[in-house]
């Protein structure tokens, strides 16, 4: 894709594509967002929370075009489709660029597979490019390289669950996407490194013959992590846990499990929560 000109008027989708436009200074551009994962945090609460939520899911390919944008930046390649902001092609005819975050990418060959941190930063300098704030994409790259340096990983050898959603079936964090990374950095072993994606189903037996020493809890407004503590300590299988029983949870927000300008500071966040937990021995 080449463009030619600075985007002027940007749609988002999923908070991890607004942030990465305030990150870099250009949230004047942003003319609204749709699919919101939670508020932002400081120091871009304030305006992300004053640009005009369009729609609260996937916005339909009449929003989209009513809000004239020339620009979708959108978190997830199924935001495109004729059901939900449109076919790319259709929309690129009617002179909408359209961009799908890199380190969400599924189709082969430029789904990252596993996702690094290079992958991460790369991304940054892109968006970087086709806003026109390359000098600012650089030193938010610079400042997240010395962010990330600076996590001590913990050394204890624990394994973990990421657990993102569902109850029958747990929807976990696999072995090659933003939740893997998080992981790996702050020193956990995922017990979903098996699933050949970012998430994926596990059943609630495979987490019982794992085991985990520690829970990752993705907290978002509509399946909080407090509403995740009382359905593992409900369940007949998840309640005899050992992470349960201990207590054992490390939480995190939804916004920050996709991969983007919050990726080195949750990677951070685990590690230093995970050093404030004590971990039954086994």
């Amino acid at each position: 894709m080449t463009f030619t000109q600075r985007p002027g008027r940007i749609l988002t989708i999923k908070s991890a594509t607004t942030e990465m436009l305030l990150a870099l200074g250009v949230g004047d551009a942003i003319i609204g967002t749709a699919y919101p994962d939670g508020p932002a945090p400081e120091p871009w609460t304030a305006q992300a929370a004053a640009i005009p939520v369009l729609a609260e899911k996937v916005p339909s390919h009449e929003v989209v075009l009513e809000a004239e944008p020339d620009l979708v930046l959108a978190g997830w390649e199924s935001n495109f489709s004729a059901e939900g902001a449109g076919e790319r092609a259709d929309l690129e005819k009617l002179g909408v660029r359209t961009l799908v975050a890199p380190s969400a990418c599924k189709t082969a060959p430029y789904a990252p597979k596993p996702l690094t941190f290079d992958t991460v930063f790369d991304e940054i300098e892109l968006v970087g490019s086709i806003v026109d704030r390359s000098p600012e994409a650089a030193t938010l790259v610079a400042q997240q390289r010395a962010a990330l340096a600076a996590i001590t990983p913990d050394d204890r050898g624990l394994t973990a669950l990421w657990f993102s959603s569902g109850s029958d079936t747990p929807y976990v964090g696999g072995g090659t996407g933003a939740p893997q990374l998080i992981m790996s950095t702050a020193g956990l072993t995922n017990i979903g490194d098996s699933i050949d994606d970012a998430w994926g189903p596990m059943s609630w037996e495979g987490v019982a013959e794992a085991d985990p020493d520690v829970i990752v809890l993705v907290d978002s407004p509509w399946n909080s992590a407090e509403k995740k503590k009382s359905l593992l300590a409900d369940g007949a299988v998840t309640k005899e846990l050992r992470a349960v029983r201990s207590g054992s949870y490390v939480v995190v927000p939804f916004p920050a499990t996709e991969a983007g300008v919050r990726t080195v500071a949750a990677a951070a966040q685990v590690a230093a929560d995970l050093s404030a937990l004590e971990v039954a021995p086994r």
